[in-house]
């Protein structure tokens, strides 16, 4: 049991039968009233964001979370496969489980599998990755004194505004929170 004075972001807990990971959390002391705390979580079997509000000291269940690090092998139709780096085991998700790390995944590409009691609850990406633009317009000589972006498809099909120097074939690190360009990579 964790008391829910000592959320972290990250933590993960087990609150209606469901595994939640704490996104953000905020404790308030109202100038009436008892304290409580406020939080944002995230459902680690669906991806749903839900807010819920707790009692100050109220205590909830920590859910033991194993985190496997293994590397994308491939997809092959609506599966994809990952293999276990220590042990050479395969896994195989459903790609409606993972739709959104999708976006990011590439071959050969080293995550960490999340599991809670043997069940494969998803994919952990690196906070950011390189990614290649695959079409994008071209930069106009000038347009950067406005600051303005352009959008830029890139290999994994994911589409994200960039500045207008951005050019094809370029690498680029991207945000995998909330898929935003960082900057171009070296």
């Amino acid at each position: 049991m964790i008391s829910v004075n000592d959320f972290k972001t990250g933590v993960t807990i087990e609150v209606d039968n469901a595994i939640w990971r704490v996104m953000e959390f905020q404790h308030v002391k109202p100038g009436k009233g008892a304290a409580f705390v406020r939080t944002k979580l995230r459902n680690l079997r669906t991806g749903s964001v839900t807010e819920k509000t707790f009692r100050a000291g109220e205590k909830v269940a920590k859910a033991q979370i194993d985190n496997r690090k293994m590397q994308y092998l491939y997809a092959s139709g609506d599966v994809h496969a990952f293999m276990d780096m220590e042990t050479y085991d395969q896994i195989e998700l459903p790609e409606k489980s993972i739709e959104y790390e999708l976006k990011f995944l590439q071959e050969n590409m080293e995550v960490q599998v999340i599991q809670f009691q043997g069940e494969v609850l998803g994919v952990e990406l690196p906070n950011s990755v390189v990614l290649e633009v695959a079409e994008t317009d071209p930069g106009i000589k000038g347009d950067t004194a406005s600051g303005g972006t352009k959008p830029a498809k890139l290999t994994t099909g994911l589409v994200i505004q960039v500045p207008f120097f951005i050019n094809e074939g370029d690498k680029l690190i991207i945000n995998t929170t909330d898929s935003s360009y960082v900057s171009r990579a070296q």
